[in-house]
C-alpha cells in the first residue's frame, strides 16, 4: 500500500475530498541546479486536485488523514495510461504500412501516418472505457486508512 498524508477539504454524501500534501526533496538534492523536476515545479507550481475518497471512517473538513492506494492498482493504471495509446500508435502505423506495402514505397510510408493516428485514437478510446470501469473498481481507488491526531502548538 502506498500512503500519502492529506487534509480533508470537503465532505459530501459518503465521500471526502482530500488535498494531498506534496512531498519534495528538491532542497536536499545535490543536483539542484540541473534537475528537470525542480524546473518543472517552478514553472507549473504546486497545484494538486483534491482526491475523492469514500468516507468510511467519518472524517470532517479540516481533518488530517492518511490515504493509500494499492501498488498493483497503481501499476496497472499506469501501464494502461502509458502503454495502451502507445501500442495503438505503433500497431496502427504498422497496419497502415502493411496495407499499402504492395504499392509504391512512398504510399506505404504515407499510409502509416493516418494508421498511427487511428491506432492512437483507438487506444485513447479504450483508455476512456477503462477509466469509466475503473472508477467503480476498488482496486484502483484510494482509500482512507486513518485519521491523524491534531498536535497542539
Amino acid at each position: 500500500m502506498i500512503e500519502e498524508t492529506g487534509r480533508v477539504v470537503e465532505v459530501r454524501d459518503q465521500y471526502a475530498w482530500i488535498a494531498t500534501e506534496p512531498q519534495t526533496s528538491c532542497n536536499r538534492c545535490s543536483v539542484r541546479s540541473g534537475c528537470g523536476t525542480r524546473v518543472l515545479a517552478k514553472v507549473l507550481g504546486r497545484r494538486n486536485a483534491p482526491l475523492r475518497v469514500i468516507n468510511n471512517i467519518g472524517v470532517a473538513a479540516g481533518d488530517r488523514v492518511v490515504i493509500g492506494i494499492s501498488e498493483s492498482g497503481l501499476v496497472r493504471g499506469s501501464l494502461a495510461v502509458y502503454c495502451v495509446p502507445l501500442a495503438g500508435l505503433f500497431a496502427g502505423a504498422m497496419a497502415g504500412y502493411y496495407l499499402f506495402a504492395g504499392s509504391a514505397a512512398a504510399a506505404a510510408d504515407l499510409a502509416s501516418i493516418p494508421g498511427a493516428a487511428a491506432g492512437f485514437a483507438a487506444g485513447l478510446a479504450w483508455l476512456r472505457s477503462f477509466g469509466r470501469k475503473s472508477e467503480r473498481d476498488v482496486r484502483y481507488q484510494p482509500v482512507l486508512l486513518r485519521q491523524l491526531l491534531a498536535t497542539g502548538a
